[in-house]
């Protein structure tokens, strides 16, 4: 997610290299999710200077590749999953968790599937799996057996809320893009464990976004309070606002929880017009 391009010139500099991109993005988040690993095991020389750019306390979740959770769907995947384990070791305490992106088509029927599969993962890594069949948010019975299998390997649940962009028409290309492509699903808010994962789509519209987040910032403030650790990912359909939003809910999270240590100033920045 840190090479959105029309972020160049925006939030991050104009003429920055690709490689040094992750670097200008961590200027704006302390999190970042792994999407690029989904479409290929990175090359331990590419997940070094994903290191390099970043500090020690800065969180990845990687995702694992789709041939291992969707072509694989977590059956005879021993071998890619050695190779991207292996690839990620430069990220040390950077890799936040392993995220789990589960296909629509991975049912309640699959869960001995998941459990087998999480039971062969490192219990150096934390866990995080997403599920998107409506099973699991629909069946209070398959909503429990999946948490069961969770807890087993102490695993997160996560959430993934796109309630704000379902609440009305699309009225944007990226809107009608994302209302083709996104799963249409219940909000869920709750913690398994010290380390919830929340993943939020707005609308391209700043007001709306903020409005619909509003849930979230309740949410997260109770986890905090519990001595929880979440993680928070702002997102809108064409993402052009993302880290400025990003640092908004941050600040509207202090205005409620003052202790909670702010964000360093980018270097480069756009005029901060969502504050």
């Amino acid at each position: 997610m840190w090479n959105h391009r029309p972020w160049l010139g925006h939030a991050l500099p104009p003429s920055v290299a690709p490689s040094e991109r992750l670097r200008a993005y961590a200027q704006w988040c302390n999190a970042v999710e792994g999407n690029t690993t989904f479409y290929a095991t990175p090359a331990i020389g590419t997940v070094q200077t994903w290191a390099r750019q970043t500090s020690p306390d800065f969180r990845f979740l990687v995702k694992l590749p789709k041939t291992i959770t969707h072509e694989g769907r977590l059956g005879d995947v021993d071998r890619e999953l050695r190779a991207f384990l292996t690839a990620i070791e430069p990220l040390g305490p950077r890799a936040h968790a392993l995220w789990v992106q589960l296909p629509g088509s991975f049912a309640p029927a699959d869960l001995d599937a998941l459990a087998g599969f999480l039971g062969r993962l490192p219990s150096t890594y934390r866990i995080a799996v997403e599920v998107r069949h409506r099973a699991f948010f629909d069946d209070s019975r398959n909503a429990a057996l999946l948490e069961r299998v969770l807890a087993g390997v102490h695993a997160e649940w996560v959430t993934f809320d796109t309630t704000v962009l379902y609440q009305s028409p699309p009225t944007t290309p990226a809107e009608r893009e994302s209302w083709e492509r996104k799963p249409r699903m219940p909000r869920r808010a709750v913690a398994l464990t010290e380390h919830p994962v929340v993943r939020y789509i707005g609308r391209d519209d700043v007001t709306q976004t903020i409005r619909g987040w509003q849930y979230w910032l309740d949410t997260v403030a109770e986890w905090l309070r519990e001595g929880r650790s979440p993680t928070v990912f702002i997102h809108t359909p064409d993402n052009a606002d993302a880290l400025t939003l990003a640092r908004r809910f941050h600040e509207a999270m202090r205005d409620r929880l003052p202790e909670i240590e702010p964000l360093a100033e980018p270097t480069h920045h756009e005029p901060l017009t969502l504050f």
